[in-house]
């Protein structure tokens, strides 16, 4: 008897420490490298430079056009979404959806990833429905833009061979072709070996019990990007996406407006900066912060802002530019989730004072 519930302890405590190990991968590592890279980057940076380069080189006007394309890219995003979530008979107001986009971006300040995870909750339990079924809807959202991002930067590697180039092997000047850069077909090798990998373990029937968990992974990513071609509006659900998308890179464009460095460099370079930075992105980490400031201080060196391959310290132009215009976004983000939030009280009350009907999957009701 005393040796059961010592045993029962035992695994208790090892759930415990176990759940306490998965919160510190899931949360602790982005911040991590979020605080590493920051201070990297800060460490090797000229602050008195990048002060004056704030102080006397930046047309602060062009970052009022760069906040209203931003926050229309956040209510594309809540429009394209709510095309998914009609499609599995979810019809939450355009106001919640646009709340709950907004709170993912604050949410993903503080945790990286968690931002989605609380948007598909949120919206779940305001409508009463799946939350399964909203977190796959959610899914096919994040696919979409994955394969958006990849096909973006096909385009550009075909339409900037040169800088890439550069980006592949720092010892050529730009001269001769991505294509012959042993580094670009070392990538092009692993990709197909890790689609193939992949396909394989769709397909395999192994019940090797971590086989089964990336197929079943693999499925309900499968199911919810699919579900994009099945409903209703799948036009719409396109255009909405290169309306996300071109915000997006009218934000990077315009804000280059303001800086006497970057004014000049054209749509081209631009892209590739919109590139490398959505690419820096998928780094976990809070906001982008790190990644996406090297990512673009990166870029600009391509162009010829800055030395390259980046040297320490960093151009101070470069420097300016990437930790202003992420400051910016990010201060919108923190506004915008501080405004989502008291919403969000609002619209709870009006629903608990029977104010707002909320219109369920089985019926409409009052709640």
């Amino acid at each position: 008897m005393h040796v059961t519930k010592h045993f029962k302890q035992i695994i208790k405590t090892t759930t415990e420490v176990k759940k306490i190990i998965s919160a510190l991968l899931k949360y602790g590592i982005p911040i991590a490298i979020s605080v590493g890279l920051a201070w990297f980057l800060s460490k090797n940076v000229d602050w008195t430079a990048i002060k004056d380069s704030l102080r006397n080189d930046v047309n602060y006007w062009w970052f009022l056009p760069v906040i209203v394309v931003s926050i229309f890219s956040h209510i594309f995003r809540a429009l394209r979404w709510r095309l998914q979530l009609r499609a599995i008979d979810i019809h939450p107001s355009t106001s919640a959806l646009i709340n709950s986009i907004f709170g993912t971006y604050f949410v993903n300040l503080l945790f990286p990833r968690l931002g989605e995870v609380w948007r598909s909750g949120y919206i779940a339990n305001r409508e009463k429905a799946s939350f399964t079924q909203v977190l796959g809807s959610m899914v096919g959202d994040r696919l979409s833009d994955t394969v958006t991002v990849a096909l973006l930067t096909l385009f550009t590697f075909f339409i900037a061979q040169d800088k890439f180039y550069k980006f592949f092997d720092q010892r050529g000047d730009g001269s001769g072709s991505m294509f012959t850069s042993w580094v670009f077909w070392l990538l092009v090798a692993i990709g197909v070996l890790g689609v193939l990998a992949l396909v394989w373990i769709f397909r395999s029937k192994s019940e090797n019990k971590v086989i089964a968990k990336v197929r079943l992974m693999l499925r309900n990513l499968w199911d919810g990007f699919a579900a994009i071609g099945k409903m209703d509006g799948k036009w719409m659900f396109v255009l909405y996406t290169v309306l996300i998308w071109g915000c997006y890179f009218m934000q990077l464009y315009l804000a280059s407006f303001a800086f006497a460095c970057t004014k000049d460099l054209g749509i081209v370079a631009i892209l590739v900066l919109f590139v490398l930075s959505s690419i820096g992105m998928a780094v976990p980490s809070n906001g982008g912060l790190g990644p996406w400031q090297f990512a673009i201080i990166f870029g600009l060196t391509l162009y010829g802002v800055g030395a390259f391959p980046p040297s320490t310290p960093y151009d101070p132009q470069a420097s300016a530019f990437a930790w202003l215009v992420w400051g910016v976004q990010t201060c919108l983000l923190i506004v915008l989730g501080i405004y989502a939030f008291i919403s969000m009280a609002i619209d709870r009350r009006r629903i608990a004072q029977g104010k707002t009907i909320v219109k369920t999957q089985s019926k409409e009701m009052t709640i």
